[in-house]
């Protein structure tokens, strides 16, 4: 077995590791894999009224010329609508109408043609065609099979991929309160640093940087909160109080409710091409604890 394949398996047996004992998942009527689009509009929103940090400033200076842009994994647009003014056309991957929905809305006052792809990539990646930046946030701890999906972003993209993503596992923010909870002992892997590892292992020579993304109110309140903890928790909407309890103890301030997967965490900004790596001189990733 190849480095590169030990890699990849190591990172599909990290992520297996998420699943949920079905003993927890069948004594409650919710999916705990619940899609809050309402938190990500929101998120949308703050991140594009003043965009900052490395993923931004790499994709703002690889559309200089301005060009397209395809976002893939786009939700409602975090990581496209901030480079908007140097977008010539937009395409949208995911999976969730709604959040393709959302994108849409709050890219049409641009006046900039936005195509939105409805499906999982990399099956639609014919269809959403190639573009001048690809952009990928926030997606690839969903990535079991990694290697197409790399694959298939380097391809799609003419001078830059930028992605995105926690430098830990976006869940382990709730690892204590799983503990507290059911008694279980939830992962800490896959890292980006394994994700880094990979792709130089790929033979592509990505830059990156970790950094911190401010903290923002993503949620309405501190209820919403708290409920789309319970559910991620697999608790039923009696225990909402215990959970509401348990998360002012961790240190959530009630006044100023965020989500605990990726706002105010540590994140890595990574970004590669397929003609000898996305910088001559990447910078060297430093991935320390985890900041919840």
């Amino acid at each position: 077995m190849s480095n590169l394949d030990a890699l990849l398996d190591r990172w599909r047996s990290d992520l297996a590791a998420w699943a949920i004992p079905e003993h927890i998942t069948a004594a409650v009527a919710e999916s705990p894999w619940v899609l809050p689009r309402q938190v990500f509009a929101r998120r949308a929103d703050r991140v594009s009224a003043a965009p900052s940090g490395p993923s931004f400033e790499r994709a703002w200076a690889a559309l200089d010329p301005p060009g397209t842009v395809l976002d893939v994994g786009s939700g409602a647009g975090a990581a496209s609508l901030p480079v908007l003014p140097r977008t010539t056309s937009l395409t949208a991957v995911d999976s969730d109408a709604g959040m393709l929905e959302r994108l849409c809305e709050r890219a049409a006052p641009a006046g900039i043609p936005v195509t939105a792809v409805l499906g999982a990539w990399p099956g639609v990646a014919a269809r959403a065609g190639t573009a001048d930046v690809t952009l990928c946030h926030h997606v690839l701890y969903n990535v079991a099979n990694l290697r197409p999906f790399l694959n298939a972003l380097t391809a799609s993209a003419r001078r830059l991929v930028v992605a995105e993503l926690t430098a830990r596992h976006p869940l382990t923010a709730l690892n204590d309160l799983w503990l507290r909870f059911h008694g279980l002992e939830r992962p800490a892997s896959p890292t980006a640093a394994d994700l880094v590892e990979i792709l130089e292992a790929m033979g592509l020579r990505p830059g990156h940087r970790t950094w911190r993304r401010p903290g923002g109110r993503d949620y309405a309140s501190f209820g919403e909160l708290v409920d789309m903890t319970r559910r991620r928790l697999c608790l039923p909407p009696e225990r909402a109080g215990e959970v509401g309890q348990a998360l002012v103890e961790s240190g959530v301030d009630p006044e100023h409710p965020v989500d605990l997967g990726t706002s105010g965490r540590e994140v890595v900004s990574i970004w590669w091409n397929d003609r000898a790596g996305g910088d001559p001189s990447p910078t060297v990733l430093d991935v320390g604890p985890s900041v919840k």
